[in-house]
């Protein structure tokens, strides 16, 4: 009879940090430190480096090392000068696969800071609202190219700072990402309507239904008659709010979720594609390729490195 001890279960979701978990000792600033803007720099391997996610935003740059980084349902490459702003409670990781040996002491420069302040202050500050439009791209995770030299000098310079020095220096950093237009959005979807708001309400209960009934059925055709459309219109006023077509977004957000559930639970693919509305594997398979680079078995497979690194 085998004595062995049981397997523990498999980590499949985010680890939540907790305010209490922040010491100095990893890298953090003490209370009397950091105000509304933290910042945190820290070498790997590390306890730091696990799949997380956390209240606050946060700007992270690369400044050694290459590996993988897991932003929410993202898996990509990293290097030297990789520039990423994660959106709250988005989970994350990077995880160096060139690692020398005894490891590397400086490998990430972060701030984190929350979306209140900047949100309230927005509305009596009219020039923190051009900040506003990063922040909602933020959710999704953004990655930034052509500003890793400026983006290692502000961080040193909003370091240095403390008080309302430190609130300017990191105003002036936010500027730059804002005014940035080389980047990417680490995520499947995103809406990108600016029409007025009765139109941003019929979008956002078509987008709605959408994501809470993703197994059923959708056509251009019915959502258009419920919205007293022809077809043709419901479709340019459905590219205009999601940069997508109709087949593309719905295809998108369900190979989204698909990601969610490759990457949380042991659910087989064959029952997750049905689960997320393909009628059909190999049809799943065919978008899932074309969407995420790889094959579902494929990203459940490499999704399973960010745990890499873990405490």
């Amino acid at each position: 009879m085998s004595t062995k001890a049981p397997l523990a279960p498999r980590q499949l979701k985010p680890e939540l940090e907790r305010e209490f978990a922040r010491s100095t000792a990893l890298g953090y600033e003490s209370a009397d430190e950091a105000g509304f803007v933290r910042c945190l720099s820290h070498g790997y391997p590390t306890p730091l480096a696990r799949w997380h996610y956390h209240d606050e935003y946060e700007l992270h740059l690369i400044t050694a090392t290459s590996g993988k980084v897991f932003v929410g349902d993202w898996i990509g490459p990293f290097q030297p000068g990789q520039l990423v702003l994660t959106g709250p409670r988005l989970p994350h990781n990077w995880v160096t696969m060139d690692l020398p040996e005894g490891g590397v002491a400086n490998r990430d420069l972060v701030i984190q800071f929350f979306h209140e302040p900047l949100a309230r202050a927005s509305e009596t500050i009219p020039e923190l609202s051009e900040v506003l439009p990063l922040l909602e791209r933020a959710k999704h995770g953004i990655e930034f190219f052509g500003l890793s030299d400026a983006a290692e000098a502000h961080w040193h310079k909003v370091k240095q700072s403390h008080g309302l020095r430190r609130f300017t220096a990191f105003c002036d950093f936010l500027g730059d990402l804002a005014a940035c237009t080389d980047y990417r959005l680490l995520s499947s979807v995103q809406l990108q309507s600016d029409d007025d708001d009765a139109s941003l309400d019929q979008i956002d209960a078509v987008l709605n239904r959408i994501t809470d009934q993703l197994a059923e059925p959708h056509s251009a055709a019915g959502l258009a008659a419920e919205l007293g459309m022809s077809e043709s219109r419901f479709s340019r006023f459905f590219r205009r709010a999601t940069g997508n077509t109709f087949t593309d977004f719905v295809n998108r957000v369900r190979i989204s979720r698909a990601c969610q559930l490759l990457m949380d639970t042991d659910q087989q693919v064959t029952h997750i594609c049905y689960e997320v509305g393909f009628n059909n594997v190999a049809n799943f398979n065919r978008r899932f390729l074309e969407i995420k680079g790889m094959t579902p078995t494929d990203f459940r497979r490499q999704s399973l490195t960010r745990f890499r690194g873990s405490s």
